[in-house]
């Protein structure tokens, strides 16, 4: 799949042409003591990722952004489509995460194939978030699902050691079953944005 830019939205999705006139380029972040940023950028990672569904769209432009579930609740907001099923809602809730938008490492996610058999995301799309988002205060991450009850939410300190950036991002023999194994895990882990991720850290979307 090609990653679509703002010129391609606006010729390819008339019926969403608000999106790409706010969606614009991102300045470089200057490399800094940021673990994790830093971590990613060894391994020439550019973006992180949500997934959601194409009719979610012209409510991420309409509300100037990506905002978590609290914020839906509590400000009464009608979603076309949720990515994760009553039971994820309320975990997240139960664990205190329903104030975190929830962002992977790579477009490939568990979730997103459990939302697409229960055919509660007909289109799936992901958006590519800009590194800078990780400057946030408050940012968490988890290294399996991380509404999961047995899951520790964790800091950067942490999440540098714990989550394995290696299987993530190099190629390596996945024939061997250790390393499979090794992937499959990794592929859950989660990044965790508080209350909103705004508009101008969306830099792209492509379909999922």
């Amino acid at each position: 799949m090609i990653v679509k830019n703002a010129a391609s939205v606006a010729r390819d999705t008339a019926e969403h042409t608000s999106l790409p006139k706010i969606l614009k380029p991102l300045p470089l972040i200057s490399v800094r003591n940021l673990k994790v940023i830093n971590i990613l950028k060894k391994y020439h990672v550019r973006c992180l990722w949500h997934f959601t569904d194409k009719s979610n769209l012209d409510s991420i432009v309409n509300f100037s952004g990506i905002i978590s579930l609290r914020q839906i609740t509590e400000r009464k907001i009608a979603i076309p489509v949720f990515g994760g099923n009553q039971w994820s809602h309320d975990a997240d809730r139960h664990k205190g995460l329903d104030n975190y938008v929830h962002l992977t490492f790579l477009d490939d996610h568990p979730m997103l194939y459990m939302a697409r058999q229960e055919q509660r995301i007909r289109e799936p799309i992901w958006l590519s978030i800009d590194l800078s988002v990780l400057l946030t205060p408050g940012v968490r991450y988890s290294a399996d699902i991380s509404n999961k009850s047995d899951v520790e939410i964790i800091d950067e300190d942490a999440a540098k050691n714990v989550i394995d950036f290696d299987v993530l991002f190099t190629y390596m023999d996945w024939r061997n079953p250790e390393i499979q194994q090794r992937r499959q895990m990794s592929l859950k882990s989660e990044i965790l944005i508080p209350d909103i991720i705004p508009l101008d850290k969306i830099k792209a979307w492509k379909n999922g």
